[in-house]
């Protein structure tokens, strides 16, 4: 019997969207990994951090973000004074692709129905869009990274910072400056939003 499609379920709970994600067969990722990686954080964060896909360390332990990229993550994490206990992370694709390459346009669009539920029970009050494929399926498939990197953009009332991907960085030590200064800007954004969110409760 064939599964139902994602987008004709209504989800009742960020629990029950967890574990049919986990429970997800619907390309032909999943034969090649371990493990569906869901993600991993705060289901009520301000902030939603997204990536690209798995990868070996991630596929491995079920989590997003813990081989070197995300250990780089983690001190940027620090530096900015993130908690990444209080953030939510996660990637476009849920299943490590073959020899960690880019994930195809039809295994992201299997996935998006996922992240998009996602992100609507989180209703973050930003997503920032780790890498090129973040940013294309959140911003605009024609979004070059490179040109769009640290540029405010917002849809349906939340806002999206687009950066480079950690392992970007361990690839091209260039790009820490740049990722450094996103961050930055990101926390300003964030905190203006907070005090701003005060104010009007108060």
């Amino acid at each position: 019997m064939k599964e139902p499609a994602i987008e004709t379920i209504e989800f009742k709970s960020f629990e029950q969207l967890r574990d049919t994600c986990l429970k997800c067969s619907g390309c032909g990722l999943r034969a090649g990994a371990k493990q569906v990686v869901f993600g991993k954080g705060n289901p009520c964060a301000d902030i939603m951090f997204v990536g690209e896909a798995p990868g070996k360390q991630e596929d491995e332990q079920g989590e997003p973000f813990v081989g070197a990229a995300g250990n780089l993550l983690d001190k940027i994490f620090a530096a900015a004074g993130i908690n990444r206990d209080d953030v939510f992370i996660t990637n476009v694709a849920k299943c490590r692709p073959p020899g960690n390459r880019f994930p195809r346009p039809d295994e992201v669009e299997t996935c998006r129905w996922y992240l998009n539920a996602q992100i609507k029970f989180i209703d973050p009050l930003i997503i920032v869009c780790l890498g090129a494929l973040a940013t294309k399926t959140l911003i605009n498939p024609q979004a070059r990274i490179t040109r769009i990197r640290g540029q405010w953009f917002e849809k349906n009332g939340i806002k999206i910072l687009p950066t480079y991907h950690p392992a970007a960085l361990l690839r091209d030590p260039g790009k820490k400056r740049p990722v450094w200064e996103d961050f930055q800007e990101l926390m300003r954004v964030y905190k203006e939003m907070i005090t701003r969110q005060m104010t009007i409760d108060w």
